[in-house]
């Protein structure tokens, strides 16, 4: 079932349409990712789509400023991962500087609640008050929960970027660039980035209405940090509107103006700020916010983006680090059984359970065997609810999940008692008694989706470098650029190089640095994590690699940070 995946060069472009003062290997990467010339280039704020193009934002604006006007209580309705939380954070401190004295939250339970606006979570908002209710990430597809918040007598908003099923809740304003009719040209926004958009359009119409004349306007590009955050971690597409978001919240990070909950997160990750990327987002941040929705209660992590200042923020940001911890050694036994079910495992789509798996890992289990068999995979734990089961599902380019579980849905009804998600990730519920039903048509579903092309696992790479390229300064000149995410990968290259040592390290032996001789006949350090099992011990190692900076007491010098080897021969 595991087979080597073909390396593959991505197409050039048309570098010479960029400036000519640009890192040369940069000009190739930008060219190969479709940027075509300066202009496009600028990551300034100006160039941001303008929020007037969201369907449905003026009246989402137009509700908001009434409950402004009139004091009203504002309750968010929260969602339990890292795009939720910096969404909930960014609506309450955004409503709070525009002049909303009454803003509360809720956010679900993921084991007691589920996901979405469901009629529990209804009822909380109802306890705290709410008078209108604004979903964030979430409610495209709640039109139970908008319909019992507008019986209870409520104003409901929801902000969401998921895909809408064949019916609108009757909210009284809907911003989704993904529902029917919305032109907005950015399909990708995060959750947090819709909520950020809502902002924007609220202040333009306080302004318009004179709200400032007499105090100062709010500046909104103080919540960029958040934004950032969340848009890398729901790993959305790092469009152009995209990266200008996260590119100018990075740049407030760096400069020391990140929220003190942001700040303290990353103390208790041990990273500097002033040097944090993308990636740093993704794979540090992100993972300890979410590791309080998918342990405990996401609550303690919208708790620590609100905290008013670094002391208080930092005692939680060290419950959320030791959260991620425990979340990461379930996750690590947890995989390992999953890839021994699929070892010999032919299924084209993979269903996955164990009855003491843990809710709230299955998605990274399922993105994990994802990965090894490039193979759409859906795994699966026991519900609180008896006899029911929750899954969480990946999948790989061709196949777009949540298609297929309606698809499913409708031709054998009753077998999923509820689903959603979008292309690349869903999640669903169904009785345990129906697994093995699930199973059998799930992977017939794919296998009549996905030819054997599709199922070829393909590693891009942006080519070889020149002797005269594989140096430190292409390294910090690609460290410089970017943001690099989803759909504007980080530069990775391919080679051939001599193994001149290696040794293993971590606590458990999984890592492995190396020492390896480069094109230009210099010895290079390399580090491949996760890489024992496929080590090349001697001779000439194939690499797919990305050029990093290593530094360590102030000194600075290349380092290769392996993705993928195999032995040359």
């Amino acid at each position: 079932m595991f087979r080597s995946p073909q390396i593959r060069r991505r197409p050039l472009g048309q570098p010479e349409f960029l400036p000519v003062s640009l890192h040369p290997v940069l000009r190739r990467v930008y060219a190969a990712r479709g940027v075509g010339s300066g202009e496009q280039l600028s990551l300034d704020l100006k160039r941001l789509l303008p929020p007037n193009r969201l369907l449905g934002i003026d009246a989402a604006a137009a509700v908001l400023a009434d409950a402004i006007r009139d004091q009203r209580r504002i309750v968010i309705a929260g969602d339990y991962d890292a795009d939720g939380a910096t969404a909930s954070a960014v609506a309450i401190l955004g409503l709070r500087a525009l002049g909303a004295e009454s803003v509360d939250y809720v956010v679900p339970n993921r084991f007691t609640m589920g996901y979405g606006l469901t009629l529990p979570l209804v009822a909380l908002a109802q306890a705290r008050g709410a008078e209108v209710l604004v979903t964030v990430d979430s409610g495209i597809a709640s039109l139970a929960g908008v319909a019992a918040a507008k019986a209870a007598g409520m104003k409901v908003i929801v902000t969401d970027h998921h895909l809408a099923g064949p019916e609108l809740p009757a909210a009284d304003a809907i911003v989704d660039p993904n529902q029917p009719g919305c032109t907005f040209p950015s399909k990708h926004l995060a959750g947090v980035g819709v909520m950020f958009y809502v902002l924007l359009a609220l202040r333009a119409q306080l302004r318009v209405a004179g709200v400032f004349s007499t105090k100062p306007e709010p500046n909104l590009a103080e919540l960029l940090d958040l934004v950032a955050l969340g848009t890398v971690a729901d790993v959305v597409r790092l469009d152009a509107n995209n990266r200008i978001l996260v590119a100018q919240g990075l740049a407030r990070i760096r400069s020391g103006r990140a929220r003190p909950g942001l700040m303290a997160l990353l103390a208790a990750s041990q990273r500097a700020p002033d040097r944090i990327a993308a990636s740093d987002l993704g794979f540090v941040l992100g993972p300890r916010l979410n590791a309080a929705g998918r342990l405990d209660d996401m609550g303690l992590g919208i708790t620590c983006l609100l905290a008013e200042d670094f002391d208080s923020a930092l005692p939680i940001a060290h419950q959320l680090d030791a959260l991620n911890r425990e979340r990461r050694g379930i996750e690590a036994q947890m995989r390992d059984a999953a890839l021994e079910q699929v070892a010999e495992s032919e299924d084209v789509g993979v269903t996955l359970f164990e009855p003491d798996w843990h809710e709230g890992v299955v998605g990274l289990v399922a993105s994990r065997v994802k990965d090894a068999l490039h193979r759409p995979v859906i795994a699966f734990a026991r519900a609180t609810e008896d006899g029911m089961l929750k899954g969480s599902g990946r999948s790989i380019p061709g196949l777009h999940l949540r298609d297929v579980l309606a698809t499913i849905d409708s031709t054998y009804p009753g077998l999923i008692t509820r689903f959603g998600g979008h292309a690349m990730a869903a999640g669903l519920s169904l009785p345990e008694a129906g697994l093995v039903a699930f199973r059998t048509v799930f992977d017939a579903q794919c296998r009549s989706l996905l030819d054997a092309e599709a199922l070829d696992q393909v590693i891009e790479t942006d080519g070889e470098l020149g002797a005269s390229e594989f140096h430190l300064d292409t390294a910090l000149a690609l460290e410089a650029a970017g943001p690099w995410g989803q759909g504007f990968p980080e530069p990775r290259f391919e080679g051939f190089f001599e193994v001149e040592d290696l040794r293993p390290v971590g606590a458990d032996g999984r890592h492995v640095r190396y020492r390896l001789r480069d094109p230009g006949g210099n010895v290079v350090n390399a580090v491949h994590f996760n890489g024992a099992e496929t080590a090349v011990d001697g001779g000439t190692l194939h690499g797919v690699y990305q050029l990093a900076v290593n530094r360590f007491r102030e000194r600075e010098s290349l380092e290769l940070r392996l993705e993928y080897v195999v032995a040359a021969d």
